[in-house]
């Protein structure tokens, strides 16, 4: 897997290994050891899968106190903008955001820390 580093502290972008043939294609959406060799060391206990219509805007959504999560974010059919906002106040890019382009085609997917506003528009 490929990670790329954003203009914000551990907002990244992750472009996983896809194998294809003519049956399709597989990947590792998720992988514990690859993810801590990038230093991504969220403890992951909860997926969730939503469904929007085109045009569709959610967001921005954020967590506070005890229920503050880290997000892996990616799409399964068509093609989001999601936007990542760092909410973190000590943080030198606090109210700075990053805009992109997830898509079904691209297999991207962003991971957002614990901290973050998120939300996309499809």
């Amino acid at each position: 897997m490929e990670v790329i580093e954003t203009n914000i502290k551990d907002l990244l972008i992750i472009k996983p290994k896809v194998f294809a043939d003519p049956r399709g294609y597989f990947f590792e959406s998720y992988n514990a050891d690859s993810f801590n060799q990038h230093g991504i060391t969220a403890n992951f206990v909860q997926d969730n899968q939503s469904h929007s219509q085109k045009g569709v805007l959610r967001g921005l959504h954020f967590q506070q106190g005890e229920a503050v999560q880290a997000k892996l974010v990616r799409v399964l059919q068509g093609k989001v903008l999601d936007v990542a906002v760092d909410l973190r106040q000590q943080s030198p890019t606090f109210g700075k955001h990053v805009a992109v382009e997830l898509s079904e085609d691209s297999h991207t997917q962003l991971f957002v820390p614990r901290g973050f506003a998120n939300g996309f528009v499809v």
